[in-house]
């Protein structure tokens, strides 16, 4: 095979994996234990985003339903057309846009904010109009794409979700979720049978 194309591919880890640790330096342990309060207290969460921001919305909102934090993800076009009845006040609501101006989560924001929600931002641009909105903002560094235009929503896709994780092992420390709750909640797949032996 080609080396280029494995060379190409290879480096691919190099670019997330730095781009990861680049973002565990410029978060805010401030922001972030704000967030997990949050998350941890809010009766219900929503989180929006478009495109690969969005597919990585719907994983966050998986990762907290697994830890009995009552979520959804809202999709940018259903938000403005009736989805954010769902949202009431001291819910709270993450948007992710790694420029912070994507047109369509603004109007979310600011029906969000009137509601009473908290808002956290999921942002690379901490001065953006997004973040200006927010409650919370925690940043995130991509260095770079991995593909050769540096286009492709790669590495902000797994920063974006190294993120999520975090919050989701952090709520789990903060309230003291157990694996006894994940094993009635989680009985299929291999998971399921060894947690319910």
């Amino acid at each position: 095979m080609n080396t280029e194309i494995i060379e190409a591919a290879m480096n691919a880890f190099d670019i997330e994996s730095e781009s990861i640790m680049a973002t565990k330096e410029v978060i805010s342990s401030e922001e972030f234990v704000k967030a997990v309060e949050v998350l941890s207290n809010a009766e219900r969460i929503g989180a929006s985003g478009c495109g690969h921001s969005g597919i990585a919305c719907q994983h966050f909102a998986h990762l907290m339903c697994c830890v009995e934090r009552p979520a959804r993800f809202v999709s940018p076009a259903e938000a403005v057309h009736g989805g954010l009845g769902f949202i009431q006040k001291g819910d709270v609501m993450l948007l992710v846009s790694r420029g912070g101006k994507t047109d369509e989560l603004m109007p979310i924001a600011d029906i969000c904010r009137g509601k009473g929600a908290t808002l956290i931002a999921v942002t690379e641009n901490t001065e953006s109009p997004l973040a200006e909105k927010s409650d919370i903002v925690l940043a995130m560094k991509v260095t770079r794409e991995c593909d050769r235009y540096n286009c492709q929503g790669t590495t902000s896709f797994a920063v974006t979700n190294a993120i999520f994780d975090a919050l989701q092992t952090a709520v789990i420390e903060y309230t003291g979720f157990k694996n006894e709750k994940f094993a009635v909640i989680h009985p299929g797949g291999a998971v399921g049978k060894r947690l319910n032996k």
